[in-house]
């Protein structure tokens, strides 16, 4: 049940670049009337088809690895299956909200100073390296601040209370359940993952409607891609390598975009689309062949 929701949602996904493609072919509600700030073209309807896909599939690929910090979380706190889909739902409705005022601000940013696209550019790139040479380790989410912080605010209860995020102590004082802590560190960690991922779908478009419809149908799916996938995080060992390497070609992308259009034509993000595409379906195909020959072995 779940892969078949989290099929749903992709398809809504992809289904919703048929009306972005007539949207911006006959300029409904304005849309395609100014020039895209990133490379200063107008965007009819076959360009903004372009540039919304490629940020879908750049997006959805940059939330998985959200879904694998998700799941270590819900371990840690030991987040019962029952009441998961709960932090998930009040934990996207939040990312969304919150990502839309950083696109916003981000889209205003780039439309008044165009070289912040370079300083994008540059974060990712090194975001790429960290992610390939240095090896990250599991932290204590205790040790984290967000959650100090919380829990020198507010007192909380060593044990769960159903599906409840706060409850009234003996005192009748506020109390937050461990399932709270949940979802503060799921917002936090999105806000994380929105510093990298926001900045690679800049290197696409400025235009703010595709940046943040793009976001808006990667992350509706992700509970459903949660349960999809949460129990196969062993088996995608080379995904966090094929996401570095698509931070890096996006990275670099908006560094030599100029060149690019002029070697490639102002269709390079067809180009974009498919790189991004090949290094993911690399990257999973690799991971799963590792994983059938670790298995024949045992």
């Amino acid at each position: 049940m779940p892969s078949r929701r989290a099929d749903v949602w992709i398809a809504l996904g992809l289904s919703f670049a048929v009306f972005v493609y007539f949207a911006y072919e006959g300029r409904w509600f304005g849309l395609g009337t100014v020039a895209d700030s990133v490379d200063g073209l107008m965007n009819d309807g076959a360009r903004a088809t372009e540039k919304y896909l490629t940020g879908y599939v750049v997006e959805k690929s940059l939330s998985v690895d959200n879904i694998f910090v998700i799941a270590m979380l819900f371990g840690f706190f030991a987040v019962p299956p029952l009441y998961q889909h709960r932090v998930l739902f009040w934990g996207i409705l939040g990312a969304l909200v919150l990502r839309g005022v950083m696109i916003g601000l981000g889209a205003k940013l780039i439309a008044e100073f165009h070289w912040v696209l370079y300083v994008f550019a540059v974060f990712l790139i090194l975001t790429a390296v960290k992610m390939l040479f240095l090896k990250t380790e599991e932290s204590d989410p205790n040790r984290n601040i967000v959650v100090r912080l919380t829990r020198r605010i507010f007192p909380v209860t060593q044990q769960h209370h159903g599906q409840k995020f706060v409850v009234r102590g003996g005192t009748g004082q506020i109390m937050l359940t461990p399932l709270a802590l949940a979802l503060i560190m799921v917002e936090t960690t999105d806000v994380i993952f929105a510093v990298d991922s926001i900045p690679a779908i800049f290197a696409i478009t400025g235009d703010a409607f595709l940046v943040f419809t793009s976001n808006v149908f990667a992350i509706l799916g992700l509970r459903s891609l949660y349960f999809a996938l949460a129990g196969m995080v062993d088996k995608f060992r080379y995904l966090k390598v094929a996401l570095a390497a698509v931070l890096l070609v996006v990275g670099v992308k908006m560094l030599t975009a100029e060149w690019l259009k002029v070697v490639l034509g102002e269709r390079f993000n067809l180009v974009l689309l498919a790189v991004v595409l090949g290094i993911l379906v690399a990257g999973v195909a690799g991971s799963l062949l590792a994983d059938r020959i670790r298995g024949r072995r045992a």
